[in-house]
């Protein structure tokens, strides 16, 4: 998950309703972390809880089967009893627990290489009460080969010291040609998995890669989507 040696030390900034508008429209102030207000949004982005503590962040994407969710890889190793909480906070789950059945990690982190550069995955969900998850919360659209910094994106997460998720918008710029960085302060532990979502509700790109999401608070990573994340995608949303 993502490393931080200012853990414990954070100051999150005040919300207000003019800021959390502006950021739920992808515009407005950047580089600002806030509290995520609750919207249908927000909804889609969720905690990972193994063992009754929530460690990770996911996040609901369209798929024909409206079972899926993607992350970081680093986030499902040892995947057994994990459980996903859409919509999370102080405590309560307004959109119940999903267990996940199944995960789908790219060849270049479930070898045993643990590549940065594959840090991305998904993971299917059990339907709870006869229904699947897209079809209580929607889903986002995952689209990958989409240029690094082409506008601003909006990344939610769920630092595991809170029982809020926070949110923050801002432009990412390019790393490496593999890896692509944001500067957003306050993203702790627990924000790895949090989707950086554009203005047309695509997930282009997913907190995680370099130094599994970043060793600060203020920078965090992810890998760019290109044709692995893609086929990835297409593997898992093709899972029966």
């Amino acid at each position: 998950m993502k490393r931080n040696a200012l853990l414990g030390a954070v100051v999150l900034l005040a919300v207000t309703s003019a800021s959390e508008a502006a950021a739920d429209g992808g515009t407005g102030p950047l580089g600002v972390t806030a509290v995520a207000a609750a919207t249908k949004d927000s909804a889609r982005v969720g905690a990972l809880f193994r063992a009754g503590a929530h460690f990770c962040t996911a996040s609901v994407v369209h798929s024909p089967h409206h079972d899926l969710v993607v992350t970081a890889a680093h986030c499902l190793g040892g995947a057994q009893g994990l459980v996903f909480a859409p919509g999370y906070r102080d405590g309560k789950a307004p959109y119940g627990a999903w267990k996940v059945v199944r995960v789908f990690l790219p060849d270049g982190w479930a070898k045993g290489r643990q590549d940065e550069d594959s840090d991305v995955a998904f993971a299917t969900l059990a339907p709870v009460g006869g229904r699947e998850i897209e079809d209580l919360v929607g889903g986002n659209r995952f689209v990958g080969r989409t240029a690094t910094g082409a506008t601003a994106v909006t990344v939610t997460g769920y630092p595991d010291s809170r029982e809020v998720p926070v949110r923050c918008t801002n432009r990412p710029v390019a790393h490496s040609a593999t890896q692509q960085r944001i500067a957003c302060p306050d993203f702790t532990g627990g924000t790895s998995g949090s989707p950086w979502v554009n203005g047309d509700g695509d997930v282009v790109g997913v907190l995680g890669g370099h130094e599994q999401g970043g060793a600060t608070a203020d920078i965090s990573y992810s890998v760019v989507l290109g044709a692995q994340a893609a086929e990835l995608y297409r593997d898992a949303a093709a899972d029966p």
